[in-house]
Parts: structure tokens; C-alpha cells; sequence
């Protein structure tokens, strides 16, 4: 059951970067990524990993010792719970590299090969982002409400 939850983590997350990346400007793909409730998926799958054992993920995160962590994580639930929160929120972090780029109107060509570097190591993902955005990408203009 933990093997078969691990496995279909990225799986429901894959149709999402595969959007993302191959057909940025299709507004199915915009229309789909707009919504939060894409990264729900994998945060499921966390909730049915982390549930039944949650007051030993509880007491490791509540007072975090690298032993107490390390013996969690070194768990096939543990191992595959960790891996359904990588997913959740690099999906999360994809989907906002994603809007933000396009509404700074930073071309696709730029982004989406950074999106498959943020599938695989999304902490240095966003970092090379926020460069880029530092660097290139001019602010969105302000829209009043009216507007919006």
C-alpha cells in the first residue's frame, strides 16, 4: 500500500507540470493551473500516509531532533510521506513560478526548462527564479479593483 501511494505521488501531479511546461500558453493550461486545488493531490496522499502514525510525525515535528527525524524519515512510510510533501509543495512553488513568470510576462522558453529544474530540486528552483525575476522581469502593472 505505502509502495503503491509513493508511486502514484508524482503521478498525480505529472499532468500539471506537463501543462506547465510543454504548453504554457494554452488557456486550458492557464485556466487549470489558476486554481490552488491542483496541488491537492499529492497532499491527499500525505494525509493518508502521515494519518495513522500522527503522533510519532507529530512529536518529530513538534520538537525536531535530527535522530527523531531521521528515524521518521528512514521509515518506507516516513520516506513516502516526505516524498508526498516534496510534491505537494514543489507543485505548489511550479504553479507560482508559472503565474508570476506570465504575468511578468517572462517568456516560456526561460521558464519552462526552469520548471523541470524545480520538479527535481524546487528549493534551488525558486532561487534561480527569484534571480531571474530580480534580474528580468519587470513588476506587473497595478490594476485597481475595479479592474480586476
Amino acid at each position: 500500500m505505502i509502495s503503491r501511494l509513493f508511486d502514484l505521488t508524482f503521478l498525480v501531479a505529472a499532468p500539471f507540470w506537463a501543462l506547465m511546461i510543454l504548453a504554457p500558453r494554452w488557456r486550458i493550461t492557464q485556466t487549470i493551473i489558476a486554481s490552488p486545488l491542483i496541488c491537492v493531490p499529492p497532499l491527499l496522499i500525505y494525509a493518508a500516509l502521515v494519518l495513522p502514525d500522527f503522533a510519532a510525525v507529530w512529536s518529530a515535528v513538534t520538537s525536531p531532533t535530527l535522530p527523531a527525524v531521521q528515524s521518521l524519515l528512514g521509515t518506507s512510510a516516513g520516506a513516502a510521506a516526505g516524498w508526498a510533501h516534496f510534491i505537494g509543495f514543489d507543485l505548489f512553488l511550479g504553479r507560482w513560478i508559472y503565474q508570476d513568470s506570465r504575468s511578468r510576462g517572462v517568456h516560456p522558453l526561460l521558464i519552462s526548462p526552469l520548471l523541470v529544474f524545480t520538479i527535481l530540486l524546487a528549493p534551488l528552483g525558486v532561487l534561480v527564479y527569484l534571480l531571474i525575476r530580480s534580474v528580468r522581469a519587470p513588476r506587473p502593472e497595478s490594476r485597481t479593483v475595479a479592474e480586476v
